[in-house]
């Protein structure tokens, strides 16, 4: 960020990427303004390890492979890195509590109630910190990607909570 010349950002990540925002908001609090953080993960729940477990077949079995080229150069090495790590049996003990707990940043949180990959435990764990001012946003007929599903919804969402955060800064 400093290489960018970004003072106090406001991060934006989703699911995994939303638990790195986190990571570095709970270890640099006074370099993050707030955060917005879509179906992140903050612990390993049997929903998610069961719709990588499903996706990793996919991948496998279907073209999914080729659709996901266009995205990445490794493609291979990307799906792999990903789903081989959620699967592993050394990963189901994995946690962000202690990041969470440190969490001192107004943070917005976005979670679909119907997300294949996580549940309202997920932002439940923030709310029971009680150390960061944190927004709750849970959208209806939306799955994994909110910011594709209820793009509208997330925007508008997100514009509000900025706005907040500028009103108080």
């Amino acid at each position: 960020m400093a290489h960018l010349g970004l003072e106090r950002p406001i991060l934006i990540g989703h699911s995994d990427g939303a638990s790195i925002a986190l990571i570095h908001a709970a270890h640099h609090a006074d370099a993050v303004r707030g955060l917005v953080l879509m179906a992140p993960h903050v612990f390993v729940e049997h929903r998610t390890l069961a719709s990588i477990a499903r996706i990793a077949e996919t991948y496998e079995t279907t073209d999914l492979r080729s659709r996901l080229a266009h995205h990445h150069a490794h493609v291979d090495d990307a799906f792999h890195g990903w789903s081989d790590i959620w699967l592993s049996p050394r990963f189901t003990s994995w946690s962000l509590g202690e990041e969470v707990e440190r969490l001192a940043t107004p943070t917005l949180l976005i979670q679909s109630d119907d997300d294949p990959y996580g549940t309202l435990a997920q932002l439940d764990a923030f709310e029971a910190a009680r150390h960061a001012q944190v927004t709750r946003l849970v959208l209806r007929d939306c799955g994994h990607a909110p910011h594709r599903d209820q793009e509208a919804a997330v925007l508008d969402a997100i514009t509000h909570f900025v706005a907040g955060i500028a009103a108080n800064n």
